[in-house]
């Protein structure tokens, strides 16, 4: 703690912590996901020939972290919705993304060092819904270690454990891409980062959840724009 205070991370992390995230690192976070749901075999031809059935794909890579959590805490999963803003945000996204004339947008956020700065903001809301996940059910299951750890879990990685339920609304199934059985980098890292923020939490952990949110939030968008 006397080397954060030498080097003044404990002011900075407090001003990082409490940043707001909309617009600009949502919108961040809503093209990377969108991005990838572009890269999915199959997904342009469904954006062609049903453009409701994309259009719910991008929602489920957007928000499927939030609709799962909510349903494993006995919440409305339609209750993100009500955020008119950000499902407009990423509707016009995905909009850009799938039929942008020339493909400009998509081109324009795929460029490289545009993508890697995208990806960086994209690592910033996940941590904080990482510690959010872990707060709401912190709040929620007092005394329940192991109920925080997987909603923090559910909250950083959600739309990938979904990942096959929102292929077979492309018409695609590949339970191979199973992500419990075969976990990525951002899954597994999610892992870790609600068992630290669970431990952050329930006070086994002697550092403030602002400087745990900086130092996690800095190896997620380091880690990814390598």
């Amino acid at each position: 703690m006397e080397v954060l205070s030498v080097l003044n991370l404990g002011d900075f992390a407090q001003v990082f912590s409490k940043m707001g995230m909309f617009p600009v690192f949502d919108l961040a976070y809503y093209i990377v996901s969108i991005l990838y749901l572009k890269y999915e075999p199959g997904s342009v031809e469904v954006s062609r020939r049903s453009p409701v059935a994309s259009w719910l794909c991008a929602m489920l890579y957007c928000f499927g972290s939030y609709i799962l959590a909510d349903i494993m805490l006995g919440s409305s999963p339609i209750d993100y919705f009500q955020h008119n803003s950000h499902i407009l945000l990423a509707s016009a996204v995905w909009y850009l993304i799938f039929y942008c004339p020339l493909n400009l947008f998509y081109k324009c956020v795929a460029f490289l060092p545009v993508k890697l700065v995208l990806v960086a903001l994209k690592e910033v809301v996940r941590t904080r819904k990482i510690a959010a996940g872990v707060h709401h059910a912190f709040h929620a299951y007092h005394h329940g270690f192991f109920i925080m750890v997987i909603v923090g879990y559910v909250k950083g990685s959600g739309v990938a454990l979904i990942s096959n339920f929102e292929q077979l609304l492309r018409g695609v199934w590949r339970p191979e891409t199973n992500e419990i059985l075969n976990m990525s980098f951002p899954t597994k890292a999610s892992l870790y980062g609600a068992i630290l923020f669970t431990l952050q939490e329930t006070h086994y952990l002697p550092v403030s959840k602002s400087t745990l949110i900086l130092i996690f939030t800095l190896f997620m968008a380091t880690s990814k724009a390598r």
